[in-house]
């Protein structure tokens, strides 16, 4: 059996106690895995995702990403979680003040990697998102599809164990959704990460195995 890098039992998320989001569900997700959760506006898809990195604590139940129980997590624990991360937000939040090149070396630095490891990788990066020679740009200099490719390379920086992406081509043209599409299955099927994906839409032009959860009235099911 394939290791569980997301498991759900019972869970239930809340921003008021007696208004549940998410109620009461179960389900995983295996290492590898290629994952998109859709769901009507509204259904609790960001409420989960941010669950998933630590921003919401589960009102009840379980809830395990990479091993790390997140219902009871110290935050000294949740530090440790996010280095196993990458997040791409519909909104980008990038660093308006740093560079281009600063931006993406972020979860390098917040690891401790020396700056000649920072500098090459993040070179090696914004030529994979094709943006090389905007490296010494700011953020608000570049065009929406552009951010998002920053942030798709910020959150490759580290060799995450699994990418959270919410929303990520929501705002987007088509040249840059397609490039981000194919860059985090291209981070699936190359290098092994898991990648979850919120969205209203399942793009019909990706040739690729995937799960797929969608959430009604509360509850996480899988559609096979």
């Amino acid at each position: 059996m394939a290791n569980k890098v997301i498991v759900a039992e019972d869970l239930t998320l809340a921003y008021k106690k007696d208004e549940p989001v998410i109620k009461n569900s179960s389900f995983s997700i295996e290492s590898g895995s290629f994952v998109f959760i859709t769901g009507p506006s509204g259904s609790g898809k960001s409420t989960l995702i941010k669950s998933f990195y630590g921003a919401l604590k589960p009102l009840r139940g379980e809830l395990i990403i990479g091993g790390v129980e997140l219902h009871n997590i110290k935050k000294s624990k949740l530090s440790f979680l996010r280095k196993y991360l990458g997040i791409i937000f519909q909104d980008y939040k990038l660093i308006n003040e740093w560079s281009v090149k600063k931006n993406v070396m972020l979860p390098l630095l917040i690891a401790g990697y020396s700056k000649e490891v920072c500098e090459n990788q993040t070179k090696k990066l914004l030529k994979h998102v094709k943006l090389s020679n905007k490296a010494d740009k700011y953020p608000l200099e570049l065009s929406g599809g552009e951010q998002q490719r920053v942030a798709m390379a910020r959150a490759l920086a580290h060799n995450p164990v699994i990418i959270l992406a919410d929303e990520p081509t929501g705002n987007l043209d088509d040249y840059s959704s397609n490039l981000i599409w194919n860059l985090l299955v291209g981070a699936n099927e190359q290098l092994g990460t898991t990648v979850v994906v919120v969205t209203h839409h399942i793009p019909s032009q990706l040739h690729i195995n995937f799960k797929h959860f969608h959430i009604e009235d509360g509850t996480v099911y899988e559609i096979s």
